[in-house]
């Protein structure tokens, strides 16, 4: 019998990639998404309809202990990707924030406690729990100095999976992706951002530009997610693990590669004020340290920057222009 895998968050970005890996891979995959009454799926209908046959869905949501509970039921590893991931909607809506990436952990952490099957919990960190780097790289024993409502409540995610780990017993690891990009992401983030004007041929308008980031194809990122869940439980229990490419880019780098990529690296670039973060929550450096997981998961990067970037600009080439309008707000 196939090991079954609950995904939580599944209809997301790397959520969906994640699901697709898994059933390719032949995990019995349960995909629990937040329930909508339009029906949506979110970024799960973007697969093949012989993959999405062998997922089984379970809609509800992670702020629902009940929900849960049943999601939970007869799984034998957990993959928690469920969070509200936004950094300027939890300025204006942090008790949300909280309540989803927060307690929703907790929801999760609970239901498990009373499965006698469980053998791996996967909680998906962020390197924004981090802050602006003190050093670089960023190893997992980087002081955590969250400068968000939204990285606070990872940070405290982090901390609660840590302690029923300590406490419990609970199976947990911790997987902490740098930044994530690829097909399916949302328009909202930088990448998508860039690359849609881009392509639109427009000017290309930021917050700032200076910050730099540590960009890894969301293809490595679910090789991690993978290596988690095979690697011996006494290499990875109670452990934590960054996963980046230990190569940074500032934003302004980053557009000007892509403007190039896309053949027009004659687009003007402004930085515009509306887009800012307050100076005290802005991250201007991240860059990971990943030889932790080099040697427990046997893990490495294997997409270089332009590499990756291709792949997400040809799929967006393709996929935008049948996107709802909304979507365009960039």
């Amino acid at each position: 019998m196939a090991e079954r895998v609950l995904v939580t968050g599944a209809g997301g970005f790397i959520g969906s990639h994640v699901v697709e890996a898994l059933v390719r891979e032949g995990y019995h995959v349960r995909a629990f998404v937040r329930y909508v009454s339009s029906g949506s799926i979110g970024n799960l209908a973007h697969l093949e309809p012989g993959v999405l046959a062998e997922v089984e869905l379970v809609r509800g949501d992670i702020r629902d202990a009940d929900a849960v509970r049943r999601a939970c039921s007869q799984c034998h590893s957990v993959l928690h990707l469920a969070a509200s991931i936004s950094i300027p909607y939890s300025y204006v809506h942090p008790r949300e924030i909280v309540e989803t990436n927060l307690l929703g952990t907790l929801n999760m952490l609970s239901a498990l406690l009373d499965s006698g099957s469980i053998e791996r919990v996967v909680v998906t960190s962020t390197s924004e729990v981090f802050g602006t780097a003190q050093y670089v790289p960023m190893d997992e024993g980087h002081p955590l100095q969250p400068q968000s409502p939204y990285a606070a409540s990872k940070a405290a995610a982090d901390m609660l999976a840590e302690s029923f780990f300590r406490t419990y017993g609970l199976p947990v690891v911790v997987l902490r992706p740098f930044n994530t990009y690829g097909p399916r992401q949302s328009l909202r983030a930088v990448v998508p951002t860039i690359i849609v004007q881009a392509l639109r041929g427009q000017a290309i308008r930021l917050g700032r530009l200076e910050p730099k980031r540590d960009l890894l194809y969301v293809a490595d990122t679910v090789a991690a997610f993978l290596a988690v869940l095979r690697a011996p439980s006494d290499a990875v229990v109670g452990q934590s693990f960054n996963v980046g490419t230990g190569q940074e880019i500032s934003i302004g780098e980053l557009c000007q590669r892509i403007c190039a990529l896309v053949g027009k690296p004659e687009l003007p670039i402004y930085c515009e004020e509306q887009r800012l973060r307050p100076e005290q929550s802005e991250v201007y450096r991240l860059c990971a340290d990943s030889r932790k997981a080099r040697q427990h998961l046997g893990w490495a990067p294997r997409y270089t920057l332009d590499c990756g970037l291709q792949e997400t600009i040809a799929w967006f080439a393709e996929h935008v222009p049948y996107w709802p309008a909304e979507h365009y707000a960039v």
